[in-house]
């Protein structure tokens, strides 16, 4: 028999999701096997609809053997401590804030946000569990299915701002923050070209899983006046589908300054205003009104409608650009910085209420700051 005493982390999880995450190698018929007939809380049977609660004690009355074919630990009994990963990565972010509810983390260059099947263990989420269990801030032997998680991410050639939930109740606000649009979220990139006037882009995404890109079909680029933000009504909420199964996207762009490389090399430094979050939105978006970002291959070839492309914005221009400046800053990928994220003043969940009305920077990075000439720019 295991005995589980369910901590505030584990609370609030209804018993059939909780049982699905601790025992990740059990099929969903045996998960509602094991509640009818192996499974009480506190002395009794409860369905899986049950809401655990904090103090409760969940007892399995399955064999040693069974559990750890169930938890996918069978044979493994050394490395089914977590607390063993303590300093197994090597710390690579800098931590922007951080309290006793959330962590901001500023990723670098290269680095994952979440593992894949090629890096399944130095990735930014472990390298922050690492960090929180070697200053004793979670212990993943108490928490049997809670681990301080990201709500948001970055592609491995993004740099900036992730955000980290602590503690269950946490993680639950930031996910629900991001869901409701309770936080702006603002990056810095250069792109190819001269943009003068600020533009709200709109469009609807599909993605292609297989090749790890996505196409913005319908885009529409309209120029807007100071209130940007006022023309995302009506958008900024869209987390459904289309008819056609694409995703709406909006992107808001802002011009900041021409960046002249000379030999007709020619550029604009944006400040975008991310309003829907998809993959791969900013550089997609900023490709298919023929203004790709800098050091961008991947969608540097998106054509576009000759309304929104200048000299500068010519293939062979765009290339000899993205040569000029791997050649000289060593820049071989997306120009991309994640820079802010700004927290709505009121409708926060009550245990980070704290948060509304501030934003959170995390400077340029040295590519970034090379490039422009400059430290920072506001």
């Amino acid at each position: 028999m295991r005995e589980i005493y369910i901590t505030a982390n584990d609370a609030g999880r209804r018993l059939d999701r909780f049982l699905r995450k601790y025992l990740s190698n059990a099929s969903l018929s045996e998960i509602y096997k094991l509640i009818r007939k192996d499974v009480k809380v506190s002395g009794k049977r409860r369905d899986q609809s049950y809401i655990l609660q904090e103090g409760d004690l969940l007892s399995l009355y399955v064999s040693d053997d069974v559990l750890g074919k169930l938890t996918g630990q069978a044979g493994k009994a050394a490395a089914a401590d977590p607390r063993r990963r303590a300093g197994k990565t090597r710390k690579q972010f800098r931590i922007i804030y951080e309290d006793s509810n959330i962590l901001v983390a500023d990723k670098p260059y290269g680095l994952l946000t979440h593992g894949d099947s090629r890096e399944k263990k130095n990735h930014l989420a472990n390298q922050v569990k690492d960090y929180l269990i070697s200053r004793g801030e979670f212990d993943p032997g108490a928490e049997k299915v809670f681990s301080p998680a990201p709500v948001n991410r970055l592609d491995r050639n993004t740099t900036g701002l992730v955000l980290f939930g602590k503690t269950s109740s946490a993680l639950k606000g930031l996910n629900r923050m991001i869901r409701e649009d309770l936080t702006d979220k603002f990056y810095m990139t250069v792109v190819h070209g001269i943009l003068k006037e600020e533009l709200v882009l709109t469009g609807d995404l599909v993605k292609d899983e297989e090749n790890n890109r996505v196409r913005i079909s319908r885009i529409s680029a309209a120029e807007t006046g100071a209130d940007v933000a006022g023309s995302s009504n009506g958008i900024a909420s869209a987390h459904h589908r289309n008819e056609d199964s694409s995703l709406p996207v909006l992107t808001e762009v802002t011009p900041l300054e021409v960046v002249d490389f000379g030999h007709g090399m020619k550029a604009t430094l944006v400040r975008i205003r991310l309003v829907t979050g998809r993959s791969h939105q900013i550089r997609a978006h900023m490709a298919g009104i023929g203004h790709p970002v800098v050091g961008d291959s991947k969608y540097a070839g998106t054509r576009a409608g000759d309304a929104f492309r200048d000299q500068a914005c010519r293939p062979e221009n765009i290339r000899k650009l993205n040569e000029h400046l791997e050649r000289t800053y060593g820049l071989s990928t997306q120009l991309l910085h994640a820079y802010r994220i700004h927290f709505a003043q009121e409708r926060l969940p009550e245990d980070l209420a704290y948060l509304g009305g501030r934003s959170f920077t995390a400077p340029l990075p040295q590519t970034f700051t090379k490039i422009l000439g400059r430290q920072s720019f506001e």
